[in-house]
Order: structure tokens, then sequence, then C-alpha cells
């Protein structure tokens, strides 16, 4: 049995390839945008519920600094792009003013220094490949969180905290709340909870170290930080907020959890007891550490609905390699079913929520929304 994709949308990016990071679909349905980036600047694209850009909305934000050195996020509403960057987060507006910003230590790992600028530190070498943090804006725009390189300039926290969780007033830059993050990160992603705004997960690679995952809840005051079990990359939340999915470290094991981290109907799976072999895979060889045939689950997709969700494997051994894409279904109506599609698609699946995910185009330049159409024998 497998699932036909039908084809829902296509939608171009601004941006050509050559010149610009992979266009994205964000937010949440009634307020999503396509946004991409270059080292120059994000173009925000509002997209109405089709997925077809809205004439002449298109809004432009000026970046501080090239797109290799850190993160960004896109307010829901597009009023404001928030720039997580290596000394300092910075929150633009469409004219390219500084609407506030609040620095921090630098995300290079052997320097201590804090800086003011990005010309400090723009052409030294030592500088060229920095680690990063992320921001995420909660469902409503009015918060933006961030995970900045400790400590502060005005350093509430221990002067050995390596990484902060703060929370932040989108309007005015306020610091209304920070946490010791407990990592050391080399990268991180913010996951908004999509009904409260005072809920947010936050997804933290450490290289070779793990993968703590943090949950965080603001109560207007104070920040409560729990710190889940395991070494979990976050992926999607469910449209409730209720449920959370997530991929180890090692990219075995596949599951569905709660809030605090406790899976949820024992929803979780093995990727090589759960994936069949791939029928176009080379026949096993001389059985040496380098010709295996290994499965494991790719760092992507999430939740179609509140039952459904969307994810891919990766097959390969030394010399073959492929990824498939999947349709899950938690219920267990119909379990783990191959997604077929009518064209070549390129990379991971990302969820979209309301039934529907993308793919990127081969040639990078189109993003594909997709629906299941049908279930087949």
């Amino acid at each position: 049995m497998s699932v036909h994709a039908r084809l829902r949308a296509t939608v171009p990016a601004p941006m050509p390839p050559s010149q610009a990071g992979p266009p994205e679909i964000t937010g949440l349905p009634g307020l999503r945008l396509l946004v991409q980036r270059n080292d120059d600047e994000i173009v925000a694209q509002p997209l109405d519920d089709a997925f077809v850009a809205r004439a002449g909305a298109s809004v432009c934000f000026p970046a501080p600094w090239p797109r290799s050195r850190g993160t960004w996020e896109v307010a829901p509403d597009a009023s404001l792009a928030v720039f997580a960057g290596v000394h300092a987060v910075r929150a633009v507006d469409p004219s390219g003013a500084t609407r506030w910003e609040v620095p921090h230590g630098c995300w290079y790992g052997a320097c201590r220094e804090l800086h003011e600028t990005y010309d400090e530190y723009a052409d030294r070498q030592d500088h060229r490949y920095p680690e990063s943090g992320s921001v995420g804006f909660s469902a409503d725009g009015r918060l933006v969180w961030a995970h900045v390189r400790g400590p502060l300039p005005e350093g509430e926290l221990s002067p050995d905290t390596a990484d902060e969780w703060l929370v932040i007033d989108a309007e005015n830059g306020r610091v209304l709340a920070r946490a010791d993050a407990e990592a050391a990160a080399a990268g991180s992603l913010h996951l908004p909870h999509p009904t409260d705004p005072h809920q947010m997960g936050l997804s933290i690679g450490e290289g070779q170290d793990g993968a703590p995952l943090r949950w965080g809840r603001w109560d207007g005051r104070e920040l409560t930080m729990d710190c889940l079990d395991g070494d979990l990359c976050l992926l999607s939340l469910s449209p409730s907020g209720d449920r959370l999915m997530t991929v180890s470290h090692d990219q075995d094991s596949l599951a569905v959890r709660d809030s605090r981290g406790a899976l949820v109907e024992a929803l979780e799976w093995n990727a090589e007891a759960t994936i069949p072999r791939h029928p176009s895979a080379p026949a096993a060889g001389t059985g040496s550490e380098n010709d295996e045939l290994a499965v494991c689950w790719d760092w992507a997709g999430g939740f179609l609905d509140e039952t459904i969700l969307v994810t891919s494997t990766a097959d390969s051994d030394e010399d073959w390699g492929q990824t498939r894409h999947w349709l899950v279904d938690t219920t267990g109506t119909h379990g783990f079913l191959p997604i077929d599609y009518p064209m070549p698609v390129s990379g991971e699946p990302i969820a979209l929520g309301s039934g529907v995910w993308s793919t990127l185009s081969e040639a990078r330049d189109v993003l594909h929304v997709w629906g299941p159409r049908v279930l087949e024998g």
C-alpha cells in the first residue's frame, strides 16, 4: 500500500537559487509566509490559503550581516525580522532601521570578547565559522524567544554559563526573562506552541556531543525550563501543541511525545525494525563495516494533523544512497506508507499542517505543496 501525493500548489522562490538560500514556507494556517534570504536581505511574501503570493505584498528586510553569520526569523505579520548573529540579536523593520538589539557573548567558541559591532570581527579568519543560536516568535508575534551565547553584558547569570535562553518583548527589545540553557550549542531551532504564546520548544545541537531538548513556559514574570530526557531533536508540534515529534540524536528512533517528554501511547519506532529494505538497494556485500546497508530517520518532517505525520528516511551504504518519504498514521490504521510523487522532488518533506507538506524542486527554485490523494494497495 502506498500514498499518491497530489500537487496542491506550486510556489516560485522570490530569489534565484544561485544567490540565496532555499525558500521556505513559515507560519500557521492563515498567516503563512514565503521567506527567502540572501546575504543582503530577507524577502517575505504573505501567502493565501491556496499558497498564492498576495500581489504587491512582498516585504524586504535589509540584513545587518551575511547569512553565514547566524540565523533569522520573520514575525507572523511580516512587520519585523529578527537576526540572531554572532554577537547580538537584532530586530530590523522593513526600512532597515534597527528597532532594538540585545548584545551577548560571541558565538565563536574561543572568543571571550563582547563585540559591539559586526565590523569588529567581519574579516577575522578565526571568526569565519562560528557556532550559532536562534530566535523564534511566539504564535501571536508579541514575544521573541532567543537562544544566545552567554553571558549578557549585565550578566545576571553565572559568568560560567555557556548558553542563555531569553524571552524578549518583540516591540521594544526588553528582556523579560532568562534562564541558563544548560548547553553549549553548535546550533539550535525554536518551535513555538501553535496556540499558547507563553510556551516554546528549543531543539539544541551540540555536534557529536548530543542534542539537548528544552521546553519553556513563561508566566508573565518567570521563565520555567524543562530539560527533556534523552538526546532528542524536536521536529514538529501537533496543531493542538500537545504532541511533539522527535528523532533521536543517533537517528535510530522516531517518536511522538507530550510536552514533558513522555512517550504518547508507546508511539516510538526504530528505523531498521520499522522500514523495509529499499527495493533498489544493492545486494548485501562482503559484510565489512563499510558496505552494510543502513536505514536511519532524517531530522525532518512533522505533523500534518493531530495524528498523521510526514517523515523521511535515508538508506545508504558505502557506494549507494536513497531518501524515501513516508506518511505515518499514529492511530495504527494504516501505519507507515511510502509516498509516491508524480515528479522528482529534492530533499526532505516539510510539514505545513492542514494536511499538507512541501518539498523543494530539483533546481531548488520552486516549492511544491502536496497532500495525500489516495491510498492504494
